[in-house]
């Protein structure tokens, strides 16, 4: 080799730098993978807490609708036993108020039947019949006549319908059974003739 041809030292040098920044280079994509490795474990690990974190609130709020279901359960069997047990006492109640006017009734017909109890017997009736509409109004029972009103279905019941003179169609011309209400509500209808 002459002189020429001959690298300098400073040439040597040049190349050797290349070829250490030419085997680094090929060595950074390595690293960068373990950087991506690293990243992509950490996004992972990240996923699998908030996936942990999921399920913890899902089981809240499962145990939530289950209690809440529980409670609702207890409540509604709590509400039918109070209601069953307020209509057995409104029962008892009202077959109390009862028991005198039978009481009454019994004493009537052990009168005898005979003329002369008869009108003692018819007296007795009546005052029993007070009687019980006097527990019936306590109880907030009242009887109604629509004798000569407007005939509504939703409170009376037809029997039969009759052409009256004077009277306009559909008006009550007689009242064969008295309606009852208990605080407003329809009881019983009053069963009525109706003009027609």
């Amino acid at each position: 080799m002459s002189d020429e041809q001959r690298p300098t030292k400073d040439e040597e040098i040049v190349d050797a730098e290349v070829v250490d920044e030419q085997e680094a280079g090929a060595e950074q994509p390595a690293s960068g993978d373990e950087q991506d490795g690293n990243g992509a474990a950490d996004q992972v690990e990240r996923d699998l807490d908030e996936l942990g974190e999921t399920k913890r609130e899902r089981d809240e709020y499962l145990e939530l609708a289950q209690r809440t279901r529980a409670d609702f359960e207890n409540y509604r069997k709590r509400v039918a036993k109070e209601t069953s047990d307020a209509l057995a006492r409104g029962k008892a109640e009202v077959a109390r108020d009862l028991l005198p006017v039978i009481d009454n009734l019994e004493r009537a017909l052990a009168t005898g039947s005979d003329a002369a109890t008869h009108e003692a017997l018819v007296e007795g009736v009546g005052l029993v019949l007070n009687e019980l509409r006097g527990k019936l109004s306590n109880a907030g029972v009242e009887s109604f006549d629509p004798t000569g009103e407007k005939f509504d279905p939703q409170v009376h019941e037809a029997l039969s319908t009759q052409p009256a003179e004077g009277t306009e169609s559909g008006v009550v011309l007689e009242t064969m059974e008295k309606g009852y209400r208990l605080n407003g509500q329809v009881l019983r209808p009053a069963k009525v003739v109706v003009s027609k």
